[in-house]
């Protein structure tokens, strides 16, 4: 079967590296040659127990973490807990093609989405560690062991595959099915939104709160979202770099939406207005900021945009660090310290305390996607064929010239 492959190669990864630093130009040559991903022709993988199915996907996202890995952008904080090669892709809506003897949660036929955090259930170990009996697999203790070999998620095994490809397998109590009501391309955005609504619970906000949201990105702009399906009634204030980025806000519920000039002066000067801050310049270095935003959400994860988001957190408030962070570098952290912020990371999913009980955000999202997805749809761009996958990895590297918000792939096009 064909399938877009992730190969290690650190002398490739030293590559990468260089061209990211070359703005449009680089991150298009990171889909050529030197990138690490390729269409190749796999064997599709073993059903690993009878507790497993296998899906054919219909449309799979292309995330952040999907570039940041390909570009060689990220961390290389989680790369012992990958297992290669793998398959990429875990934004995910398919249809179920086989199942083994004791599914009973699935059938085949049924359309589903992916909840692709591989913890206990997934690797068949029990009893479950203390984060996947709280219903917090998306932080499992066991990611090396069981079943399956070492991964946090589908699309980072080698065992799984994952949504890049024509199929791959996925344990039962992976999939949801989805209500007949929801097309794929609401559907696809499942799985980044149940992230964005975890981070919005996350900040446990008031709706007397000035919210700042940075960055306008797919999660972004799902966090505006959320926070407002959710019944949030703040001020929310939002960062966008582009035009497109900037109607979608507006229209999802910001209140204002704001450009950031890539001068520290004119940045600061912009949000300061915007949040009723005033920013103290110091002999050296960037400036103090005093008040702003009771409740920020930063939705990059780059070390300027953490920076800025502390120095724009009022003092008592809270920072929910939502977007994926990039690689290691200087952040000053005294405001943290100076203003006695409340730090929180928003990583993935987990259960949530609701009026109606505690539920897992998957469950929430797809609620909510009931009733939002005509909003977000918009989000998604037409679908590229697997074969070409390195437009689609220039369209979602350089949104401002595309266009598109969420970039998607169509595996089984023409099926």
């Amino acid at each position: 079967m064909k399938a877009l492959q992730y190969r290690k190669s650190i002398p490739r990864y030293g590559m990468l590296k260089l061209l990211s630093k070359l703005g449009p130009r680089g991150r298009s040559l990171c889909t050529g040659a030197v990138s690490p991903v390729a269409l190749r022709d796999i064997s599709p993988s073993n059903l690993p127990t009878q507790q497993w199915v296998r899906v054919a996907p219909h449309l799979t996202g292309v995330c952040g973490s999907d570039l940041a890995t390909i570009c060689a952008k990220g961390s290389p904080y989680l790369a012992p807990i990958t297992s290669m090669p793998f398959v990429m892709g875990h934004e995910v809506v398919g249809t179920v093609i086989e199942t083994g003897r004791d599914v009973t949660r699935v059938a085949e036929g049924d359309r589903v989405v992916l909840h692709p955090a591989l913890g206990c259930e997934v690797r068949g170990i029990s009893p479950p560690c203390d984060a996947c009996s709280q219903g917090r697999d998306a932080l499992c203790r066991n990611v090396l062991r069981g079943d399956i070999s070492s991964g946090i998620q589908t699309g980072y095994c080698r065992d799984t595959g994952g949504g890049f490809s024509e199929q791959f397998v996925a344990h039962q109590s992976q999939l949801y099915k989805i209500p007949e009501s929801l097309d794929d391309v609401a559907a696809v955005l499942i799985e980044p939104f149940a992230c964005a609504v975890h981070g919005a619970l996350r900040a446990e906000v008031g709706d007397s709160d000035c919210v700042l949201v940075i960055g306008c990105g797919a999660i972004g702009l799902l966090t505006i979202a959320a926070l407002r399906g959710l019944g949030c009634s703040a001020q929310i204030v939002a960062i966008a770099r582009h035009d497109h980025q900037r109607e979608h806000a507006k229209r999802l519920g910001a209140n204002e939406v704001i450009e950031s000039p890539r001068s520290v002066a004119s940045r600061f000067s912009a949000w300061a207005k915007a949040l009723d801050a005033e920013v103290l310049d110091p002999e050296l270095g960037k400036p103090a900021v005093i008040g702003g935003a009771g409740v920020t959400f930063d939705c990059v994860g780059t070390p300027q945009s953490i920076d800025d988001g502390l120095r724009f957190t009022r003092g008592g408030g809270t920072f929910v660090l939502v977007g994926m962070p990039g690689a290691p570098a200087a952040i000053d952290w005294t405001p943290l310290w100076f203003k006695e912020l409340t730090v929180r990371a928003a990583y993935a999913y987990g259960p949530e305390r609701r009026p109606d009980g505690v539920r897992d955000t998957f469950e929430i999202a797809i609620d909510l996607m009931q009733s939002l997805g005509p909003k977000l749809t918009p989000l998604v761009g037409s679908p590229f064929e697997l074969g070409d996958y390195q437009a689609a990895l220039r369209s979602a590297l350089n949104t401002g010239t595309s266009g598109v918000v969420k970039t998607i792939i169509a595996p089984n096009h023409g099926d």
